[in-house]
């Protein structure tokens, strides 16, 4: 058995840690403790031990006692923002100390004038050690006795003595920031190769091995973390950690579209409400309030071995409903996210010691989980925000798996309009709540997972309403644009009968798509217009068929690379193809090459960590620099080709040099396999290619355009990045002209043009698209119907028309004003 007495560092009131304004730390991420509010102006040694750290703004020490127990003192709340002034450093890194040695000395009028708190933690850092305090609720001087550690015996490594900490900095320089999926692919790498890692920024830490911990730093675009590790692997490590933070790996994610630009406040009607549109659609019905179910948690527990086996039995039913739930097309994004969220071992800690503190199970998880909720809503990066309600959902879910119970609305109104606050992804993947007409949010985000799965469902939503939704009653008959981003309230009787017709109109086209299967697409006056689905796996092929699709667009094989240790060989590779390919059963699949580097990581290819990634090394300049990685997945091609009629794509190009590189390779391995080379064509994703157009349509046998990438570099704006997001729209005039450059440049030499970017599933986009002369569109195959209904109201003259009208304008906003006058005419 371990024991440490600790004595007090700092003369002060002796507090719980509970009441620092801190989530991180009153949450117990880095681990349990007691708090300080310093009166004096000196912090000392609580026991013997030696320094670890001294961070650069010498606010916050690390010392490892004799026996092996780390601690963590951080002076103040957010003092890292003072850069140092007010704080000097009485030690050094590797000294020896004794108890009541000073450390830090502190001017506490400059931390009381200029931070967020002055109350200090004291954390035993150290895993598996039970801290109870001796003097909560008491003055103490330097040297009272203040709290005994206890807990099992230390491990032989960590009683043996410990290397000397290294330490890097790094950059993040992921587009969204740290968010839940880079963070869960962190921590899962580091629990692979159960290395210890500290990341510390802001004035916080968290271990690399815990979600929640990452998340709780805030981390966005451009921030500077320092890692720390003992580990004799020390520089792999840092490396593995850099290229992790170097790119984001969500290529299993559908890009999110973007959000209709808000109509002028003017142009509304009086009973509209202006918002954001999170979910394409219109839809009428009845007002009904969402009432969630009560959760009322006892305080205490009925001993600390019963609710450890109640959570462990709460955790696996849990676990077992969102695994089934990741079997979907629609949920298996944000279930993962969710099981990675449950499989984080400083949130399962949180818990566990408030459960070592009498805590009933569902009560100490869903404290832990909303604690961390708290931290993330506090972010100023709003993706971050909008995971808090992740956080939330799973921690009802724990809760309620405690009590034996199920977290289920029971009040969804078939048809009805749902108006909330919040709403939690569970909700809308209640099967209930897919019979409702539209949602209308109080809050939300665009981006949000409730918002994706509504996409997906095909329910209109509309998100950030304010408190002007409060008005809204109970009955009162609404409308809700998911399209122009506003809800009605009250319409009046020829707005009722317009709506109810042109829904009724969306709906009798959609199911008539539906039903012609995959029979090609042809607008009104009989112009062939192909609707294909984006693909990431089996199950979407699967998918694409139920909804119509005439085959793939864009198969990303970025899932086949990503979060393994090495890249997958030819058999494996093939393998994947022929499947997706016999799935798909004669409909043309077209693969896009390795699109990897820049916002998408494999630890393997070690890419160096690059200032702006979305101008370095990707794509197509990935594969000519790794000639070993290209042949591999162009034999996969060749090899599966004979199960289906494949194309290949090659992504980010430039100029003719890198394509004629690739074919010249493509054609040499086909002669070796003794087959035909498919055919080879190029993604237009920067302004170079779209005005080279004509140049590539020489040796390209076909051109398609990838929207989303095409837009960040025309408009010099990061899609990713929210100060900007709202206005990088892809149609704006500018994009719109490089459009039509292409598709007049393929003509020249009679090539056929796709879109399989955001664009081509936004249905005011399609009629300019169709004008412009594009003749496929690509799109998440829930969307497939959708689009193939708009397209078969279009005639080509008028969306000529349209598309001349659009290019004569200045702004995306004018260009979505006629699209949508346009629109609503055609319904």
């Amino acid at each position: 058995m371990l024991t440490l007495d600790l004595n007090a560092p700092m003369a002060g009131w002796c507090t719980p840690l509970d009441s620092v304004p801190d989530a991180v730390f009153a949450g117990r991420l880095m681990g349990d403790g007691v708090a300080i509010d310093p009166t004096g102006d000196t912090l000392h040694a609580p026991c013997d031990g030696v320094v670890v750290t001294i961070h650069d703004s010498r606010h916050a020490i690390t010392l490892r006692a004799d026996n092996g127990i780390e601690l963590l003192m951080h002076i103040g709340i957010d003092t890292v923002a003072l850069h140092g002034k007010g704080f000097t450093a009485l030690v050094e890194i590797g000294a020896a100390v004794c108890a009541g040695d000073p450390l830090i000395r502190f001017d506490l009028d400059h931390l009381v004038q200029h931070a967020s708190a002055v109350i200090t933690p004291l954390i035993v850092t150290s895993e598996g050690l039970r801290v109870t305090p001796l003097a909560i609720g008491t003055m103490v001087a330097v040297g009272t006795p203040l709290a005994r550690v206890t807990g099992e015996s230390a491990s032989a490594e960590s009683a043996a003595p410990s290397l000397a900490l290294q330490s890097r900095e790094l950059v993040v320089q992921l587009a969204h920031g740290l968010h839940a999926r880079p963070a869960a692919t962190i921590a899962a790498a580091l629990r692979e190769l159960d290395a210890d890692v500290t990341l510390s920024a802001n004035g916080k830490q968290a271990s690399a091995r815990s979600v929640v911990g990452l998340l709780g730093l805030s981390l966005g675009f451009g921030d500077h973390v320092v890692a720390t590790t003992s580990s004799g692997d020390a520089p792999m490590l840092f490396d593995r950690l850099a290229i992790l933070l170097s790119a984001e790996a969500e290529v299993d994610a559908e890009p999110a579209q973007t959000a209709a630009a808000p109509r002028a406040a003017s142009s509304l009607p009086e009973n509209a409400l202006q918002g954001v549109g999170a979910a394409p659609g219109l839809a009428i019905g009845p007002a009904f309030r969402l009432t969630r179910q009560a959760l009322s948690l006892p305080s205490q527990g009925e001993g600390v071995a019963a609710e450890h086996a109640r959570l462990n039995d709460a955790l696996a039913k849990v676990q077992q409903t969102l695994r089934d739930e990741a079997g979907g097309t629609v949920s298996k994004g944000i279930a993962t996210a969710h099981l990675a969220l449950l499989d984080d071992p400083a949130l399962r800690d949180a818990a566990k010691l408030r459960i070592e503190a009498g805590a009933h199970a569902g009560t100490a998880f869903h404290e832990a989980a909303l604690a961390e909720a708290a931290q993330l809503r506090s972010s100023s990066n709003h993706r971050l925000a909008e995971r808090a309600d992740d956080l939330e959902d799973i921690g009802r879910r724990i809760a309620f798996a405690a009590l034996g119970k199920e977290d289920a609305p029971a009040n969804y109104v078939n048809g009805g309009i749902l108006i909330a606050a919040e709403l939690l992804p569970s909700h809308l993947l209640a099967s209930d709540a897919q019979r409702i007409g539209g949602i209308a949010l109080e809050g939300g985000g665009a981006t949000s997972h409730v918002a994706i799965l509504a996409a997906s469902l095909g329910i209109p939503m509309v998100v950030a309403l304010g408190k002007s939704l409060e008005q809204a009653r109970e009955g009162m008959l609404m409308v809700v644009d998911g399209d122009g981003g506003a809800v009605l309230t009250q319409p009046d009787d020829s707005l009722i009968v317009d709506v109810a017709a042109r829904i009724n109109r969306r709906r009798e086209a959609e199911d008539a798509a539906r039903a012609a299967g995959d029979r090609p697409t042809r607008t009104a006056d009989d112009v062939a217009i192909a609707v294909y689905a984006n693909l990431g796996s089996v199950t979407d092929a699967e998918a694409a068929i139920r909804e119509g699709a005439e085959g793939s667009g864009l198969l990303r094989t970025e899932f086949l690379f990503l979060e393994r240790p090495e890249a997958p060989g030819i058999e494996e590779q093939a393998r994947c193809y022929r499947e997706i390919a016999e799935t798909l059963d004669g409909r043309p699949l077209t693969i896009r090459l390795l699109d990897i580097g820049g916002d998408k990581p494999a630890s393997y290819l070690a890419i160096p960590a690059e200032e702006n990634p979305a101008l370095g090394e990707r794509g197509v300049r990935v594969l000519l620099t790794r000639p070993a990685l290209l042949e591999t997945q162009l034999r996969a091609i060749l090899r599966a080709q004979q199960y289906g009629p494949i194309r290949v794509m090659v992504p980010m190009i430039v100029g003719m040099g890198e394509l004629a590189a690739i074919r010249e390779t493509l054609h040499r391995l086909a002669a070796e396999e003794n087959v035909a080379p498919p055919p080879l064509g190029v993604m237009v994703e920067t302004p170079a290619a779209a005005l080279l157009s004509e140049r590539l349509a020489e040796t390209a046998d076909f051109l398609s355009i990838g929207s989303n990438d095409l837009t960040q570099y025309t408009l010099a704006m990061d899609r990713g990045n929210p100060a900007v997001a709202a206005t990088a729209d892809a149609l704006h005039p500018a994009v719109l002209r490089l459009i039509e450059a292409t598709c007049k440049g393929a003509a020249q030499h009679d090539r056929p043009v796709g879109l399989c970017g955001g664009l081509a599933a936004d249905p005011l986009a399609v009629p300019i698209l169709i004008g412009l002369g594009v003749r496929s569109l690509s799109v998440p195959p829930q969307q497939v119907p959708r689009i193939k209904a708009v397209v078969s109201q279009l005639r080509l003259d008028e969306t000529q028309a349209l598309a001349g009208v659009a290019l004569g304008c200045g702004t995306a906003a004018q260009v979505r004003a006629f699209a949508r006058d346009f629109s609503e005419k055609a319904a």
